[in-house]
């Protein structure tokens, strides 16, 4: 992300895949959210390979529309990458974010912002009354954002309203991969971010379909267990590697003196006994673990020490 010091106050990141019907509606809309104000203001749409015709209207708007930038990726990549396309192609001091099918309601924008300046670095937006299906996208919804609320431990009601406004240095320590957009609150929480909630309107779909099926369940699973290591042992793989392999370890040992005893005190043949292969698996994944755990150590340390990522953040000095 490159700031320069005329950069816009806001800049508004859109992610497009098949929004053809949307998109003019979208960019109007949140323009029109944002005249009202003295904000300057850029809105930034990401083209995610989309093949209905957005990515050819997205040109032309931008042609006609100075404070419109769209951005076209080369394929289909996600919503994840889209997004972190706009981020790093943001020059706003704060940044918004959200859905690109007319969902979430642009009207909602300056409110975020009045949040954010409230002292926060993330304000999140709570679709408190939601207009979707109960059973095949409310249902669900509500079940993960409680397990995630409770695993990362961060309480937000409303991990997947993709309405949000961020303060730009927040974004920029924040490196996003596989589907850890809807993470974002947990990452924020994780690099010290103070995070505000507020309800948002949420509107029924108008056109096309929803992108959103079963199989980003169990991705969402994979990724839900990445942020919670990140959130607990990122700078110490060691604590989880290392005392799982000191327990298998220490736990195969005992056994082992425990089959010393019977062979060398009692005299009972152990060559025959399942006991003696698990004493052979137990310290061999301990050894295991503890290599892990060691080099997950030295990943970390040349990871940030080659970037240039202190192990802190810090907010002010005084």
């Amino acid at each position: 992300m490159d700031i320069s010091p005329l950069a816009p106050d806001v800049s508004v990141v859109v992610p497009i895949y098949n929004e053809v019907e949307s998109v003019e509606r979208l960019v109007n809309a949140i323009a029109a959210s944002l005249q009202p104000t003295s904000l300057r203001y850029e809105i930034l749409c990401i083209d995610d390979g989309s093949t209905d015709g957005s990515g050819e209207l997205l040109r032309k708007l931008a042609q006609e529309r100075r404070y419109l930038r769209a951005i076209i990726l080369r394929r289909n990549y996600g919503q994840t990458p889209a997004m972190a396309a706009g981020f790093k192609h943001a020059q706003g001091l704060t940044i918004v974010t959200l859905d690109g099918d007319l969902q979430n309601d642009p009207a909602d924008i300056p409110i975020l912002l009045a949040k954010l300046e409230e002292g926060y670095d993330l304000v999140s937006g709570w679709r408190k009354n939601r207009q979707d299906a109960a059973l095949t996208r409310l249902l669900p919804s509500k079940i993960a954002n409680w397990l995630i609320a409770r695993i990362t431990g961060v309480r937000v009601h409303d991990y997947g309203c993709s309405l949000k406004a961020y303060r730009a240095e927040l974004v920029a320590d924040m490196n996003l991969y596989g589907e850890l957009h809807r993470f974002l609150p947990a990452l924020a929480f994780i690099e010290g971010a103070r995070i505000a909630e507020l309800p948002v309107r949420h509107q029924a779909r108008q056109f096309g379909q929803s992108k959103y099926g079963l199989g980003r369940t169990f991705r969402v699973v994979l990724d839900l267990m990445t942020i919670f290591f990140m959130k607990r042992f990122l700078t110490r793989p060691m604590h989880v590697f290392g005392v799982a392999g000191l327990v298998s370890t220490l736990l195969g040992v005992a056994l082992g003196l425990y089959l010393t005893v019977l062979k060398f005190a009692l005299g009972q043949q152990i060559g025959d006994r399942p006991l003696l292969i698990l004493v052979v698996i137990l310290i061999s994944i301990g050894v295991q673990f503890f290599s892990i755990g060691l080099l997950g150590e030295l990943l970390m340390r040349t990871y940030h020490e080659s970037q240039g990522r202190p192990i802190y953040r810090i907010r002010e000095i005084i």
